[in-house]
């Protein structure tokens, strides 16, 4: 009975914090890229602003400030650990692959259930430099949110009282969850989610690190900005237009690029097992058993 009370406090705690830590974030950008943009486009103030209030969030989140007593837990669930080149260059090639299959089922999807676009700002009147400033930082706001908030916070939490692979899946669940306000509580997008978590959540573990997560995250936002979500309005249901060649070019796409993530996680795997052993027959980590 303790143990499953334990469990239950691990889940509350876990989602309060995800939540907590990635409401604050994304709210905060949210407001300042509305004022900016409302008021003084011509002066993307927002970026810079918002990239102060990134690195304050990190260095408390790590460990930094008052309350000293929690320095350690914090640091710990920041899990924002250095990783070895190679476990690092896997995790990009595993997210890169992974990028490209949840790009094709986005898409695919899309054509299979009728669901409103996500919503992209108009920039039609605003200066470039405003417009890709603003993008850049909306691309990065959101992984150095969401990654201390989920793959940190969240995931440490839950992989103390869960073996590894349901603390991942709890904190996709919940990753998918924090996206229904503003984007819709529709199955398709919340699945999508839920494998953009899985994807980060594994890696996360594996590497024991959410550094490798930042660079994926960041370039997979900035191609769904830019390529895949402006064109969301413009797809065609499958019951209606039928399937155009287009269509299953993306359904291949999903299908190939899946089993190539699959691969490069298995090589992730063993790569991180390979590190881990290395450090430890160095001395740098006590040795496992």
């Amino acid at each position: 009975m303790e143990h499953v009370s334990s469990q239950m406090r691990a889940l509350a705690s876990s989602a309060l914090l995800g939540f907590g830590i990635t409401v604050f974030g994304a709210g905060v950008w949210a407001t300042l890229a509305t004022v900016n943009l409302a008021s003084t486009p011509g002066i993307p103030w927002s970026v810079p602003v918002m990239a102060v209030l990134l690195w304050l969030m990190w260095q408390y989140l790590g460990g930094r400030w008052w309350p000293r007593s929690t320095s350690a837990a914090r640091r710990l669930c920041l899990r924002a650990n250095p990783v070895p080149g190679s476990v690092f260059a896997w995790a990009q090639v595993a997210g890169g692959l992974s990028l490209v299959a949840l790009a094709g089922y986005w898409i695919v999807l899309s054509q299979l259930v009728k669901m409103p676009g996500n919503a992209v700002p108009d920039f039609s009147n605003d200066p470039l430099r405003t417009v890709v400033l603003t993008i850049g930082m909306a691309s990065l706001a959101a992984p150095l949110t969401e990654e201390p908030a989920f793959r940190g916070y969240c995931q440490v939490i839950l992989e103390r009282q869960f073996r590894a692979p349901t603390a991942v899946i709890i904190s996709s669940i919940l990753f998918s969850l924090v996206h229904g306000p503003t984007q819709g509580f529709l199955w398709p997008k919340l699945l999508v989610y839920f494998f953009v978590g899985v994807m980060f959540g594994t890696t996360a573990h594996l590497a024991n690190s959410i550094v490798p997560n930042i660079p994926v995250h960041f370039f997979g936002l900035l191609i769904f900005f830019t390529l895949i979500w402006p064109r969301d309005a413009t797809r065609g249901l499958l019951a209606e237009n039928g399937a155009d060649v287009w269509f299953w070019i993306h359904l291949a796409q999903a299908a190939v690029f899946t089993v190539l993530a699959i691969l490069a996680y298995v090589r992730l795997a063993k790569t991180a097992r390979d590190a881990t052993a290395a450090l430890a027959s160095n001395g740098v980590l006590p040795a496992e058993g």
